[in-house]
């Protein structure tokens, strides 16, 4: 039996973790996280693809009963006034839930069969003709025949296997944050962006709890130098790009001053190929990966069905890896890299850097066709390809 080492416990990582069972092979899933990641937005699926892998992994019925109906987006003027609105299903795709949801879902249809070890992470590497020599930050030391990173933009494995990020993780000129907070604005379960030039603010219902709400925020920026494990020198970021815009930014802002947590990164996309380099290999938004807008969520798990199914179908002709992590790339690069290419646009779309181009976007999305056309593009981009029926050796998903 194959062992495999996937870094990443949010939704790649599972997912992966998910086929392989199913496919016999023993798979690790190594988090750097004490537990599963909770707070996160929403992610949506849409179109055949999506909804259909998600049935073939046994999981639909189980995110139907979490899903949240969708989130419309409602741009407001500094006075509460509607500017444009997107449609809850433009929004939300056919099926939308929380992250953290999500997340917990494939853990709980791949711990069966998956070692998860929380709290820890590789530290080192070495590649050999038996297996890959792992060391964790732990102190443990362990031989697998393949390892995965499923562990985001900022891959550690990428970076140990492949170099330092800089070499693959380009900047889009933008810098998102969300984080949790009260729900003090009486907010329903829509979300309010209100748009300043080069800044746009957001606050949005909790769907699970009406007393809790989120803030999301975005804004134009050269790439800044500053730690990313240093939560208080991204909060002071934020405080200082955001001090003195109108509407309800000094609520969001002073619920950001009391969030014991919250994300902060830049709108960035990973190019990066091979996406293997001997056993080991990327998957997700460790390969092909966009901040916000690249559909990364529908690609990790389009990704982790092929990934397997490659690595279980070469194994069993007789091939070796090689053969499957070619064929993998092969198979995914193209319906990846257009999936990502949406995330290109996000920063300008979400806060343009002039007045006009608010005003421009808004009159494009007040239109029925502008509308449409916008959701013709995103069903089209996440349809685009057609997946392998891998035979299994487990009839069953794992519960």
């Amino acid at each position: 039996m194959k062992t495999v080492l996937i870094s990443g416990a949010s939704i790649a990582g599972p997912a992966l973790a998910h086929w392989l069972c199913r496919h016999g092979f023993r798979p690790t899933v190594v988090e750097i996280a004490p537990a599963l990641r909770t707070g996160g937005n929403a992610v949506d699926f849409r179109g055949q693809v999506h909804l259909g892998l998600l049935e073939r992994m046994g999981v639909l019925d189980d995110l139907r009963a979490v899903q949240t109906g969708g989130t419309a987006m409602r741009f407001v003027d500094a006075h509460g006034r509607r500017l444009m609105e997107m449609p809850a299903d433009f929004a939300g795709g056919e099926i939308e839930i929380p992250r953290f949801d999500l997340s917990r879902v494939f853990y709980e249809h791949s711990r069966a069969g998956t070692e998860y070890r929380f709290g820890d992470r590789i530290v080192a590497m070495t590649d050999g003709p038996q297996g890959v020599d792992v060391t964790f930050a732990s102190g443990l030391r362990r031989t697998f025949d393949l390892v995965v990173g499923a562990d985001g933009v900022h891959s550690g494995v990428r970076r140990l296997a492949f170099g330092p990020e800089e070499r693959y993780v380009r900047h889009l000129g933008y810098y998102v944050a969300t984080w949790e907070m009260p729900n003090d604005l009486g907010l329903g379960r829509d979300s309010l962006l209100y748009n300043e030039p080069g800044r746009m603010a957001s606050a949005g219902g909790d769907h699970r709890d009406p007393s809790r709400a989120g803030g999301f925020v975005a804004f134009a920026s050269p790439r800044l130098d500053y730690d990313r494990h240093d939560r208080e020198a991204q909060r002071a970021i934020l405080l200082d790009r955001f001090a003195g815009m109108g509407w309800e930014v000094p609520r969001l802002l002073a619920a950001l001053r009391e969030a014991p947590d919250f994300y902060f990164d830049a709108i960035c996309r990973v190019d990066i190929t091979p996406w293997s380099r001997g056993r080991v290999a990327l998957l997700g938004d460790a390969a092909a990966g966009a901040t916000i807008g690249g559909m990364g969520t529908g690609t990790a798990i389009i990704g982790a069905y092929v990934l397997a199914g490659e690595l279980a179908t070469a194994y069993a002709a007789g091939a070796d890896h090689a053969v499957a992590f070619a064929r993998y790339e092969r198979l995914l690069g193209d319906f990846a890299r257009r999936c990502q290419k949406g995330g290109d646009t996000t920063g300008r779309f979400l806060a343009p850097r002039s007045a006009w181009g608010a005003r421009v976007r808004n009159g494009a999305l007040n239109s029925r066709l502008g509308m449409r056309l916008q959701m013709w593009a995103a069903d089209d981009r996440a349809s685009r390809i057609d997946l392998p029926d891998y035979p299994l050796s487990r009839a069953q998903p794992i519960a």
